[in-house]
């Protein structure tokens, strides 16, 4: 019985080895497709073009582009995954390649094929060449072993730094980590320059039919056999024709947004929020912006290489463009303290420190426009791509009398605590008032909720506050308190506005996404179609 489970796993061992390379090869292909793909999604100039393009063809196309991150992402685990299959065939191999070595056998095929090429060391095929050879020594001579090592080492810092906790607590490491990625396509291109995995020659397969002389190994090259000695070659790299294309796309990516950095910036106002919330009033030459789109912002005094993203607040009809920067990690606190956000008299104009802009950038509310009816759900400081929105149509609608294609907006606001009411109260009260001038409170209805409170905790609050405006925002729309009925409101709206197709626009985490996702799907009928779209949180 012991003989025979020895011979099973003797045989299941020897399937392993046998079809290793196969396991090597099929996901190093698989690698080279992904890595094809794993820039583009961050060619964000690309990407603005491709949306502009495609915008007038397929909205649900260009809907897709807006689902870059996400598709970079899923590119990652199958980079991720790929290469762990990749790395465990070949240590198979080696110690396949090992063992052929270590067993002296002339009537074995595996020696037989390891003793070619000893002479002239030209035609061998296996790439461990003695038998006194370590693997760990091969894996660090050899230009595929030391390039797979900083491949692997890349990818695993790569992923690793970018889990969510890390990047929403750590983002400077995630950032810097990140532009591994130099290294591991550095070493991609590189791999496989070595040929260390090798074949059979066309010319010799004439003279050696693998199906035929396999097992007349004996014979090879004997006279009166027709089985000469095999010829081995090393196959040419052909990553590079994977990932030429994409690299240049990046490299001149990154030239665009280097050229773009260097226009002078110049910042007109600086407005400190009470809610720790900074906004940036700045103007720079030939800057034109839609709703809804985003910049990235470089601070020199503060780092030379971090860029973050901030989506824009101001409307494409105002003279300036402006973002408001929540104060949430080192880099936003010295921003802060750059501006003179912790001195309390103002300071001067040629005192604030120098920015850098690169955008904008196209987004999914850029699409707001194109519906008759819009649901608009911003969370916390995801409601800065809704003040462009409604700043916009307060221009749009109230100042120049233009005609708008939408007829409706219904706006929800989720924020946990007080304060992040602050800062963006004075659009809304401005907004009110505006349109109560103009006989408009119709084509607004918004409704702001204060998500940590209760019902039954703020009665007592209303009881002492019966005042016409609501006391938290000084808006006449009162502040609600939990959270939304989602059911309800897609329901209501579905009613009110049949035969109608509404715009959902989300601006806020994972779950409500899922949640409002949901929703859209099951409101959907014949009269009336939800269409979620949701901006990069």
């Amino acid at each position: 019985r012991t003989n025979i489970i020895t011979t099973e796993m003797s045989s299941i061992l020897l399937l392993l080895y046998t079809q290793a390379l196969p396991w090597a090869r099929a996901p190093a292909a698989c690698l080279n497709f992904n890595c094809m793909l794993i820039l583009l999604p961050v060619c964000r100039n690309l990407l603005s073009f491709l949306r502009g393009t495609i915008q007038c063809c397929s909205r649900t196309a260009a809907r897709q582009l807006d689902r870059n991150l996400t598709f970079h992402k899923l590119v990652a685990y199958m980079i991720a995954f790929h290469t762990a299959v990749h790395i465990v065939a070949h240590l198979f191999n080696f110690e396949f390649f090992m063992d052929a070595q270590l067993n002296r056998n002339t009537s074995l095929l595996t020696f037989v094929l390891s003793e070619i090429g000893t002479g002239d060391n030209a035609s061998f095929l296996n790439p461990i060449r003695t038998n006194e050879t370590n693997p760990t020594i091969v894996m660090f001579t050899t230009i595929a072993g030391l390039t797979g090592v900083a491949i692997t080492l890349a990818l695993i810092l790569i992923i690793s730094s970018s889990m969510e906790v890390i990047r929403r607590s750590y983002f400077e490491v995630f950032w810097y980590t990140h532009h591994l990625f130099v290294i591991f396509f550095i070493g991609l291109v590189f791999h496989g320059y070595g040929r260390i995995v090798r074949g059979q020659t066309f010319a010799s397969l004439d003279t050696n039919d693998p199906d035929v002389c396999a097992d007349k190994f004996e014979e090879w090259g004997g006279n009166g056999s027709n089985c000469a000695v095999p010829v081995f070659a090393g196959n040419p790299p052909g990553t590079w024709k994977w990932v030429v294309a994409p690299m240049f796309l990046y490299v001149c990516e990154r030239i665009i947004r280097i050229y773009r950095s260097h226009q002078k910036v110049v910042i007109t106002k600086v407005v400190m929020h009470p809610s720790k919330t900074l906004e940036l009033q700045m103007k720079k030459k030939g800057f034109r912006m839609e709703v809804g789109q985003y910049v990235f912002i470089q601070c020199p005094s503060v780092s030379r290489l971090e860029w973050h993203p901030f989506t824009l607040t101001s409307a494409p009809e105002e003279d300036y463009f402006s973002a408001h920067i929540r104060i949430v990690g080192d880099w936003t606190q010295e921003l802060y303290e750059a501006c003179g956000g912790d001195k309390t008299e103002p300071q001067e104009a040629w005192n604030l420190p120098k920015v850098a802009i690169d955008g904008p950038f196209g987004t999914a509310s850029e699409d707001v426009f194109r519906y008759e009816v819009v649901m608009l759900v911003g969370a916390g400081i995801g409601v800065t791509p809704f003040a462009s929105i409604l700043k916009s149509v307060w221009y749009k609608r109230i100042q120049n009398n233009q005609d708008v294609f939408t007829k409706k907006i219904y706006f929800y606001w989720l924020c946990p605590e007080t304060e992040a009411f602050e800062w963006f109260a004075d659009l809304l009260q401005s907004l009110e008032g505006q349109m109560a001038e103009k006989s408009m409170t119709d084509f607004l209805s918004y409704n702001i909720y204060l998500t940590r409170w209760k019902e039954t905790e703020a009665a007592h609050f209303r009881v002492h506050h019966e005042a016409e405006n609501d006391p938290i925002t000084g808006l006449k729309q009162k502040t609600l308190y939990g959270k939304p009925n989602w059911d309800n409101e897609f329901t209501n709206i579905a009613a009110k506005h049949p035969r109608s197709k509404v715009g959902v626009f989300l601006c806020g985490p994972p779950g409500l996404g899922k949640s409002l996702e949901k929703q859209c799907l099951s409101h959907s009928a014949a009269d009336v179609k939800f269409i979620f779209n949701k901006e990069n949180f």
